[in-house]
């Protein structure tokens, strides 16, 4: 459905190490851009640079950025990675009932305060 999705940095170097450890933990590698760095998936593009405007970036309200995960593995691994290099907290790895298919998910903000989260489908365990 998606070609790419970007969101802007203020930031290039913290918010590549932080994209860089949680994109990895979902198998994406980054590339590096001249104005910041672009994970690609066989179907679309994830980007994370300045700002083609010149302005500094800001966080939408009410918007969140979701990736896909394999497992639950996947997703605690995602969220660690992010809390380990500069993500703050905004859901710890869980069954998200009101999800559906009540996904395993987790949510984080980046360094520049943006809201992500993986989810991956329920494995019946929960």
């Amino acid at each position: 459905m998606l070609n790419h999705a970007f969101l802007g940095t203020n930031d290039i170097e913290k918010s590549r190490s932080f994209y860089d450890a949680t994109m990895g933990a979902l198998g994406h590698a980054g590339h590096p851009l001249p104005h910041g760095t672009v994970y690609r998936s066989d179907e679309s593009s994830f980007i994370v640079a300045k700002p083609a405007d010149g302005q500094a970036a800001n966080v939408g309200n009410g918007g969140t950025m979701g990736f896909k995960a394999k497992s639950y593995a996947e997703v605690d691994a995602w969220h660690a990675a992010g809390l380990a290099n500069g993500g703050t907290d905004e859901g710890a790895p869980g069954v998200r009932p009101k999800s559906p298919g009540r996904m395993y998910g987790a949510y984080l903000r980046d360094p520049d305060g943006h809201k992500i989260c993986a989810f991956a489908p329920n494995d019946g365990s929960e």
